[in-house]
């Protein structure tokens, strides 16, 4: 390989890095905007666009603990946004779709965070990122 593709290689690489980080920025934004923090978010996100699970598993999916994820999901119920019933397989708790006006929530959030990530996609003229050296 030449020195000028390796070069081109290393400067697209910068670029798609930049660019990534000022989607996750963008997306982030989004997500703050429902008023969730992002650890309730995530969860309520799971139950409604996966559906129901055992809690043991929902922790597992989330990568945290079962404590931590029984805390989350006591404190969704008790904002009313999903509901806990036993479960069928004989586990303790079962964490159910998230109710109403949150799921619609989550189904705007998503909305918003695709346009977000097309309007970045999109080849708007606005730069990102550091302009590049003089050649």
């Amino acid at each position: 390989m030449s020195s000028q593709h390796l070069g081109d290689s290393d400067e697209l690489a910068a670029r798609l890095h930049s660019a990534v980080l000022h989607l996750l920025r963008r997306l982030a934004r989004e997500d703050r905007a429902t008023g969730e923090s992002p650890a309730r978010l995530s969860a309520l996100s799971v139950l409604v666009f996966s559906g129901p699970r055992p809690i043991g598993r929902l922790a597992r999916d989330e990568r945290v603990s079962a404590p931590t994820m029984t805390r989350l999901v006591a404190g969704l119920e008790a904002d009313g946004l999903v509901t806990r019933a036993a479960d069928p397989g004989d586990r303790p708790d079962a964490a159910d779709r998230g109710h109403g006006a949150r799921a619609e929530i989550l189904v705007a959030g998503r909305a918003r965070r695709v346009a977000a990530s097309r309007h970045c996609s999109s080849g708007s003229p606005k730069r990102t990122g550091p302009p590049s050296p003089a050649r």
